[in-house]
């Protein structure tokens, strides 16, 4: 039995990876800042050995140890690690190494990534494919977000964020993957990727390196957006998307507050898809997922079935309260994301839609600025919080304030505030709102707790 140590074990996608090697009958230990619930309980729960702090006594002399982006150049572990030349590898070093199989599917895309990694997996799991998968988000069907399996499948989400310290590629360079289904390719991630041509470029390379027996199951959007990108696979290409062009198309979306119907069209067969998932948007994740699972030979009722009984992944449009007011919680941390989580509201309720925005790193960025035109049209009132502190790199601008990034907002939405004290901006929050409104907080943070104080205050 090996030894694998995780320097940064508490994140999501972490700890998923430490529970799969767990389970795969490896020795798992970990270390991190601080612990939380669900992830900490996750970690007891599979009888996993993790301290908080950086403490290299406590390590040993592992088989492996997976660093995380969370280990600075002067964390003594990682150096503790260095000194002592012990093995260790990157996050996407090791999912390559244990995860990809020979089938290796991977959902890459700006938006849309997890959530189709997520359904794909659970497309398959109720096809018998069993597949080794990953995917960075909490199933709300109770599906592990990483396992290693016998398969010959592995579904994998292709995130184009940097894979490690000393490793700027993006993870999906490292997953080889046969089967690729993109979603979406808009600049995002200013932090990383400073020019639009650098983001653009990873997908390039992705596409380019897919073999010439593989598959690109590639959505209209990116088409529309990077129509470049379209002539780079030398591989058999599916596309889908809105169009009748499409290989798939998808139509009639219809949604309201307990979910959303569509149909979809492939050659001269029409198939009709209801789900519970709130979100238009969800029309075309599922539409990709519905391709590719049809690609690889699984009948068309049978992928209906599992695409109504998904439910999706925490911080997807999750419906956290329900009154008078409705309120929402999502993981939009860009403009585009929260341009479609709010489009997506505005169609179903009546009431004003609020938003509470906070952007992650890449999206404080001064390069990221044109990207908020118009972002937020869909709301009638944008709220910026107190941002989260995030590290300064000292040769790049500094990074936009809340301040700043609510004057940016301004310039295309006339009702913008920023409001750094969060008990005043859920007092705030409840004198506004009235019966029919909505509240959504799009982030990647946890807003200190402020929604389970809204939702106590209404």
């Amino acid at each position: 039995m090996k030894h694998i140590h995780f320097i940064g074990i508490c994140g999501v996608a972490m700890s998923a990876l430490a529970i799969a090697f767990k389970k795969a009958g490896f020795e798992v230990t970990g270390s991190d800042v601080g612990f939380f619930p669900p992830v900490s309980t996750n970690l007891e729960k599979h009888k996993i050995n993790f301290y908080p702090g950086w403490h290299p006594e406590n390590i040993g002399k592992p088989d492996l140890v997976i660093v995380g982006n969370v280990a600075s150049s002067t964390n003594p572990e990682w150096l503790y690690i260095q000194k002592n030349k012990l093995n260790f590898k990157s996050y996407p070093e090791a999912i390559a190494e244990y995860f990809v199989k020979e089938n290796s599917i991977v959902c890459a895309g700006t938006y849309g990534k997890t959530t189709s990694s997520s359904l794909l997996t659970w497309i398959l799991k109720q096809n018998n494919f069993d597949p080794t998968h990953m995917f960075g988000g909490i199933s709300l069907n109770d599906l592990p977000a990483a396992e290693i399996t016998n398969s010959k499948y592995s579904i994998l989400e292709g995130d184009e964020y940097k894979s490690a310290r000393w490793d700027n590629g993006p993870k999906f360079a490292h997953y080889s993957p046969t089967h690729l289904l993109l979603t979406s390719v808009v600049w995002d991630h200013a932090d990383v990727y400073p020019t639009e041509k650098s983001y653009i470029d990873v997908f390039a390379n992705l596409l380019k390196n897919i073999s010439t027996n593989g598959l690109v199951v590639l959505s209209a959007k990116v088409i529309h957006d990077q129509p470049q990108l379209a002539d780079l696979p030398t591989c058999k290409i599916i596309t889908y998307g809105k169009t009748p062009n499409n290989d798939y198309q998808y139509f009639d979306v219809q949604t309201n507050k307990e979910g959303i119907n569509f149909k979809i069209k492939h050659q001269s067969l029409i198939f009709n898809l209801q789900s519970a998932n709130l979100g238009d948007y969800m029309a075309d994740n599922m539409t990709g997922c519905f391709a590719l699972a049809h690609q690889l030979g699984i009948e068309p009722n049978n992928i209906i079935k599992a695409i109504t009984s998904y439910k999706n992944i925490k911080r997807r449009l999750e419906k956290k309260y329900e009154d008078s007011i409705t309120v929402f919680d999502d993981i939009a941390h860009s403009p585009k994301k929260a341009e479609a989580v709010l489009s997506s509201l505005k169609n179903i309720y009546s009431g004003k839609i609020i938003v509470i925005f906070e952007p992650n790193g890449g999206n404080r960025q001064i390069e990221s600025i044109p990207g908020y035109d118009n972002a937020f049209i869909s709301a009638n009132a944008v709220i910026i919080p107190r941002l989260t502190t995030i590290k300064q790199d000292p040769n790049k601008p500094e990074a936009m304030d809340g301040q700043k990034l609510a004057e940016v907002i301004s310039k295309t939405h006339n009702n913008v505030k920023y409001i750094d004290d969060d008990n005043k901006l859920i007092n705030y929050l409840a004198n506004i709102t009235q019966t029919g409104d909505v509240v959504i907080f799009c982030g990647s943070h946890g807003f200190r707790g402020m929604i389970d104080q809204l939702i106590k205050q209404l």
